[in-house]
């Protein structure tokens, strides 16, 4: 992990768990086809500096369908078809900002201006959600959001959805900002997250601390 991470969690990749977590991933991408790809499991670490980070968003599992899944939580790389909790966030987005949805599903524009995109699982086995929970991913994600929480500068923490609500626990709230609402899945988006408008909500945190606001628009393709 060639990034300021690195020295982090270094302690991590010396512990039991990690070890046998590393043998497991090894033994299903032998037998299985597993997202994302090897060289893009920590992509939201190494584009979203532990330095820089201003917001995390947290998501649960990798997208499991081919070719969605690239290191990033709710974001898909160029060219492969916007999935429908990111055409939500779209939507949201839109009725928050006014700032119509792209045309690809990339959200690699925020995660280089401190917006660490953090999934609390990094793999996942193809077409079977939830099959690499429970295995030590969340032990580890757990670590980073601890460090974020840690931070001395102020970080405002976006939990979506009941998973990523219990993690409340693992941030210091005396210190950084929490932005909460229902998951931007097509099942519950319906009941708080449309009209929660969190953009506008992180960029008056991020003001209130004296930091810069994020540019939520997206370059076109």
């Amino acid at each position: 992990m060639k990034t300021d991470w690195n020295p982090i969690l270094r302690t991590e990749f010396e512990k039991p768990y990690w070890h046998s977590l590393q043998q497991f991933v090894h033994q299903e991408r032998t037998n299985h086809e597993v997202y994302p790809p090897d060289d893009q499991v920590f992509a939201a670490l190494h584009l979203t500096p532990y330095e820089t980070v201003r917001v995390l968003i947290l998501g649960q599992d990798p997208y499991h369908g081919p070719g969605q899944a690239h290191g990033l939580c709710f974001s898909v790389a160029h060219g492969v078809p916007i999935p429908p909790s990111l055409k939500n966030i779209y939507k949201e987005r839109e009725a928050d900002l006014g700032l119509p949805a792209p045309d690809h599903g990339s959200l690699i524009d925020w995660a280089k201006q401190g917006v660490l995109l953090l999934n609390t699982t990094l793999t996942v086995r193809a077409r079977q959600a939830a099959s690499h929970q429970n295995q030590g991913w969340e032990r580890f994600t757990d670590e980073v959001i601890q460090a974020v929480s840690a931070k001395d500068e102020h970080v405002v923490f976006v939990l979506w959805g009941a998973a990523a609500g219990k993690k409340r626990e693992l941030i210091n709230t005396d210190k950084h900002t929490i932005v909460a609402s229902p998951h931007p899945s097509p099942l519950s988006a319906h009941r708080g997250f449309f009209g929660s408008r969190p953009f506008s909500t992180i960029n008056e945190a991020l003001a209130g601390s004296g930091q810069e606001p994020i540019d939520w628009q997206i370059s076109e393709t």
